[in-house]
This record gives structure tokens, C-alpha cells and sequence, in this order.
């Protein structure tokens, strides 16, 4: 929660200069302390579905000790689902029609599977425009991770991402290239994130988008927001992961080479596996041109071995991410849930970032 400035204290000043969010008496006398209502666009496959959920329940509860959170998970009913998923959704997930009429104060989208090249051939293209361009009326703010950073980029902006040579896989170190916005303010100034995509939008697309990078590396752009600073946050890499997540992905990766669904034994993603652990998924590698030659069982991926061994560098810096990012909604959103700005916030510029 932000620093009033009560008097005229020089630090005040100062903190302000340096990106705190310190806020005047007047913004913060007309501030309606309630709870928070945040909407989770889960458009991840089946199997990926309640992890995702997991992940991004948890950010949002660990990012402030005091406020209190609702949040509302929703799909797109054009995304095929199995029997076991769909009696999951219906169970406990929300009709997006409720959570239109009912309001939101912020939304999270996740990423989604794509087939082919083309996301606009999607099936969740159309409706995920439609919500997409419904929170950008009614919602305070919008966060966007990885593949729909790039359907964001590509509906609002025209901005076609970029197919890489190599999958971009692995935890990567990042710096932050703007650090007065509000969304870094004590962050550290180089920080890891995961990736794990095949395509980028690149810094350039970005920029040329009229959008403000904040934080970004070899592998390009992590932290992003729309021009006004608050509306629309991107992420294109993966802070909401646990630890164990990229390990999943290459025992994926591996039991697909071993079914003759992937060309070539997959590499290890990158900066995230010690010695030890490469060692160990060496071994095992051994064993599995074994099961090939010999038509064996196929053995056990050593998951439970590896688990001590492997490290989180990202989950702190994630956590005080989207910390920031909740306590700016708290400071602008409306006491109805319904609208998106308190009165006298600009919608062009909430945070007063960049007025004169």
C-alpha cells in the first residue's frame, strides 16, 4: 500500500522521484478499502488447467498480507475439453457472462495451446477478443501472460509475432530498463524469469506499438505495459511457475522422443538444471537408448531424485510483480466493481505517469 503525503516532508518528494508510489491526501481520501474481485482467464489445456490455476491463485495471495481477494476463474466454452476437465469447469469455474455483469476490478489472462502457425485461426481467437476488448472498457487492468501477450499484441496492435529458430526454454537472467514505474518499485534490478515459448514478439514490435518495456534480456521482452502505463500489463515470460515446472515440461519432452513424436532427444532448458541434476538426466538418457534397443519396460522418470536438487531464483521477484500490480488497481479502481476509475482518475494516463 502507497506512502500519503501528508505534509510538505522533502522525502516525500524525493521517494516520488525515485518511482515510490506516494499518493496526495486528496487521491487518497477518496480510496474505498474493500476487497478486491480479479478474474483468471484459464484458457490452458486440460492437464494443465488446475497447475496454472494453482500458480496464479497463489501470486495473487501472497502478493499483500492485509487485502482480502476474490478470485473468479472462468474458460471459453470454444476450447475443447475432456469429460474429467469440463465436469471440473462446471463444477467451479464461472460463466463469463456472471463475471461480465458483475464486474471485475482486475483480469488475468493465461496462455492457451496453439495448432498450426496461425493464432487467428484459433478457436479461442474470437472470444478472447471479445473479453479482451470488454475488460479494456471495464476492468481497471488486464495481465497477460505469454501467448496472450501475443494475441493482444497481434488484435490491438497489429504486431505478428516472430517464430524462433530454437524453442526459448529455460530461466533467463533479466534487467529493468525503466525503473520509475510503479510496477519495479523495489525490485530488484536484475531478476530471473522462465520462458518457455517458440515464438517472440520482439523489442522492436513492442516499442513500435507505442508500448513501455520495462524489464528485458537476451531473450527479449518480459514486463511491458500499454502506452497509458496501467491498462494492459504483459508478460511474455512465465514468473507464475513453480519450481518443478520446466522440469515437467522436459520429462514431456522426453516420453514424447521416446513415443517418436519429437525429432531429436530433448536439450536441457537452459540455466536451470545443475550438475547434479544433468548428471542424473544423463544417466537416465542412458537408460532409455537401453528400453529402445532392447524393446524394455521403460523405466521411471527420476522426478522425485531431481526435486531436492533444483533452485528458484524467480518466485520472490514474481510475487513483488504482481504485488505492485494490485496495490496500483487498489489506488484507481473504482468502489464499484462494475466501473474501472474512481472519479478524477484520466483513463489515459491512471497512475499520472506521464501527464505534464
Amino acid at each position: 500500500m502507497p506512502l500519503v503525503a501528508h505534509n510538505e516532508l522533502p522525502t516525500f518528494k524525493r521517494l516520488k522521484q525515485e518511482g515510490t508510489r506516494v499518493l496526495a491526501p486528496n487521491r487518497a481520501s477518496q480510496q474505498d478499502i474493500r476487497e478486491l474481485h480479479i478474474g483468471l482467464l484459464n484458457m490452458m489445456p486440460d492437464a494443465a488447467l488446475a497447475a496454472t490455476e494453482r500458480q496464479f491463485f497463489r501470486l495473487v495471495g501472497e502478493s499483500n498480507p492485509i487485502a482480502q481477494f476474490y478470485v473468479h476463474p472462468f474458460t471459453l466454452p470454444e476450447l475443447e475439453r475432456g469429460k474429467e476437465a469440463q465436469a471440473y469447469i462446471d463444477a467451479y469455474y464461472e460463466p463469463f457472462e456472471k463475471i461480465r455483469d458483475e464486474g471485475l476490478d482486475a483480469l488475468i489472462i493465461t496462455g492457451a495451446n496453439v495448432v498450426g502457425p496461425r493464432l487467428g485461426d484459433q478457436p479461442f481467437w474470437e472470444p478472447l477478443k471479445a473479453v479482451v476488448d470488454w475488460s479494456f472498457e471495464h476492468v481497471t487492468s488486464t495481465l497477460c501472460s505469454c501467448l496472450a501477450t501475443h494475441a493482444v499484441l497481434q488484435f490491438r496492435h497489429n504486431k505478428v509475432r516472430v517464430p524462433q529458430d530454437d524453442k526459448v526454454w529455460g530461466v533467463f537472467p533479466h534487467r529493468v530498463v525503466d525503473k520509475l514505474h510503479p510496477l519495479v518499485n523495489d525490485v530488484n534490478t536484475r531478476f530471473d524469469v522462465p520462458h518457455s515459448r517458440w515464438n517472440a514478439v520482439t523489442p522492436e514490435q513492442f516499442r513500435d506499438a507505442g508500448l513501455h518495456v520495462l524489464v528485458e534480456s537476451e531473450v527479449g521482452v518480459h514486463l511491458a505495459t500499454s502506452a497509458d502505463g496501467l491498462r494492459v500489463v504483459f508478460f511474455q515470460g512465465h514468473p507464475e511457475y513453480d519450481t518443478v515446472s520446466l522440469l515437467k515440461e522436459y520429462k514431456r519432452e522426453v516420453f514424447l522422443w521416446l513415443g517418436g513424436q519429437r525429432d531429436g532427444y530433448p536439450p536441457f532448458p537452459a540455466n536451470y538444471l545443475g550438475p547434479r541434476a544433468q548428471a542424473v538426466l544423463n544417466e537416465y538418457r542412458l537408460r532409455l537408448d537401453a528400453v529402445r534397443r532392447e524393446n524394455m519396460d521403460r523405466p521411471d522418470f527420476p522426478e522425485a531424485q531431481l526435486v531436492s536438487l533444483l533452485d528458484n531464483t524467480w518466485h520472490d521477484t514474481a510475487e513483488a510483480v504482481v504485488g505492485n500490480w494490485i496495490g496500483l488497481v487498489y489506488q484507481v479502481t473504482h468502489s464499484d466493481r462494475r466501473m474501472p476509475f474512481m472519479e478524477g482518475v484520466d483513463p489515459g494516463d491512471p497512475l499520472g505517469l506521464y501527464s505534464d
